[in-house]
């Protein structure tokens, strides 16, 4: 299962949905989002594996909503290279074609067969806030530290480097006066519930293309007829 980041590996308009493997550490918010988004028919797509770094109420979601649900346990493994082949197991036997990390917070190495085919979503507009410690409150108490007027949330390409792979989609957010870390917070996860399903359609529609660092989008085929009528 080798992929060319150089093209596109889903054509648009194909039926079939997408297989989407979800890696949480936490509460689940985001796959109950994905889930919401599939059954709503927002999604063409179908979380075939979960798989979760600690024991957490991502889990049960995982089981309640009859998907394929693992536990490999980080902090129980001998390296990150092992922890690692251990998930890309589960992903390869589910047939997976696009990653999903949500509110993942383990170490591990993203092989190439899999590169470009792994996504992310941080809470605060990347390259800022961003790298390693730089995750859930810690992120909002930075952006709010600093005095910055507008937050926001990053979908990214997941490389081997914390926080640095090619952007796809980003919302901003208004910092408001009085704004604590949990209420900029609850504002940005409202972004996030957009954002991430926008990215995934995208991929799936096979309109995201790796050109050097940049994420290309090419138009939607509804775009492309209304320029060709124009």
């Amino acid at each position: 299962m080798l992929f060319n980041r150089s093209v596109n590996v889903r054509k648009e308009n194909s039926s079939p949905p997408i297989r989407i493997g979800v890696l949480l550490s936490g509460g689940g918010r985001t796959l109950t989002n994905i889930l919401d988004r599939i059954r709503s028919g927002e999604l063409n797509a179908q979380v075939v594996v979960v798989i979760a770094s600690r024991p957490c109420k991502g889990i049960a979601l995982g089981e309640q909503a009859n998907i394929p649900t693992h536990l490999i346990p980080y902090k129980q493994m001998p390296g990150v290279q092992r922890y690692s082949d251990e998930i890309c197991k589960l992903l390869d036997a589910a047939r997976v074609e696009l990653v999903v990390q949500a509110g993942f917070l383990s170490l591990w190495h993203v092989p190439p067969r899999y590169a470009g085919h792994v996504m992310n979503i941080h809470p605060a507009l990347l390259p800022s806030f961003g790298g390693h410690g730089m995750y859930g409150h810690h992120v909002h108490e930075a952006v709010l530290a600093a005095g910055c007027k507008v937050s926001g949330c990053t979908v990214h390409f997941v490389t081997n480097e914390y926080d640095r792979g090619p952007i796809i989609v980003q919302k901003c957010v208004a910092v408001q006066e009085g704004d604590t870390p949990d209420t900029l917070a609850a504002r940005v996860f409202e972004a996030e519930c957009q954002a991430y399903p926008e990215a995934i359609a995208l991929f799936s529609q096979g309109r995201l293309k790796i050109d050097s660092h940049n994420v290309r989008v090419s138009p939607s085929a509804c775009d492309k007829s209304a320029a060709s009528r124009a």
